[in-house]
């Protein structure tokens, strides 16, 4: 009895040191997003830094979310043919493909891709001048380290990641299309007519809130973690592993809790 006292205490403690690690965590973050738009709209202004990080966010990853976005609309398209086929309701894959892309596919596999391409590089790097010492000599000419390195991500990420969840739309519909009309040979005119009858501008809101929401905690998670990186390459690392893992449970939680408000807030009106 005796032995197991220890193992069963150290569990427990560890359970609890976790525990108020994550809260601390949230709230560094917290406070770290405020700073960052209370200082972030101020001067002086960096306009080239801040379209720079843009074009990184946006530009650099619309290949990946274009091609994860064709081949999601394909094979979603293929399972609901052939799962509405047994009921005879094929005319309802167009609005079932168009309804999830919007609501949740697309800002969540967009800011999935986002994560894995730029948040990673993100914290990476910043994580790299924090060992190198480089935020610290900004710190010595004056300058703020986070209106310089993070403010400007972070409004990049909350401006390209809910552009990018729509072109995740456009191009995910146009591998529905390309399956629906030429691979299942189904009518395209029922299929676009069932789609402009049942997607509601409402659903294209949903994407746009959702991505900037994902985008914004993306790339917050991914700056405060490189920012307070310390050890050494080593830690670089595992700060860049643990930014990628919250960040996807952060999407995953706030997907679910954005799902509560937005369906509310539409069964209301």
């Amino acid at each position: 009895m005796a032995t197991t006292k220890p193992g069963f205490r150290g569990f427990v403690e560890g359970i609890g040191q976790g525990a108020i690690t994550f809260v601390e965590q949230v709230g560094e973050l917290g406070q770290a997003g405020v700073e960052v738009f209370r200082r972030g709209f101020l001067p002086p202004y960096r306009p080239q830094l801040f379209f720079e990080h843009m074009e990184f966010i946006g530009n650099g990853s619309t290949l990946l979310v274009c091609l994860t976005g064709l081949f999601t609309g394909m094979v979603f398209a293929k399972q609901t043919v052939y799962a509405f086929g047994l009921f005879r309701a094929q005319s309802l894959v167009g609005p079932t493909v168009a309804l999830t892309l919007t609501r949740e596919l697309a800002p969540v596999l967009t800011a999935l891709m986002v994560t894995m391409r730029a948040g990673s590089a993100i914290c990476t790097e910043l994580g790299t001048m924090r060992v190198t010492e480089q935020i610290d000599a900004l710190s010595t000419i004056a300058v703020n380290p986070s209106h310089y390195l993070i403010a400007p991500r972070v409004i990049a990420g909350t401006i390209m990641v809910p552009a990018l969840a729509i072109l995740f739309d456009a191009v995910g519909m146009m591998g529905c299309y390309l399956i629906v009309v030429y691979v299942e040979r189904l009518s395209p005119g029922t299929l676009l007519t069932r789609v402009q009858s049942w997607v509601d501008p409402e659903d294209l809101y949903e994407t746009v809130i959702k991505g900037a929401v994902f985008g914004l905690v993306v790339i917050l998670v991914a700056c405060y973690k490189g920012f307070n990186a310390r050890g050494g390459s080593k830690g670089v690392g595992r700060a860049t592993t643990e930014a990628m893992v919250m960040s996807a449970v952060a999407i995953f939680f706030l997907d679910y809790v954005l799902d509560l408000v937005l369906v509310g807030s539409s069964h209301q009106r």
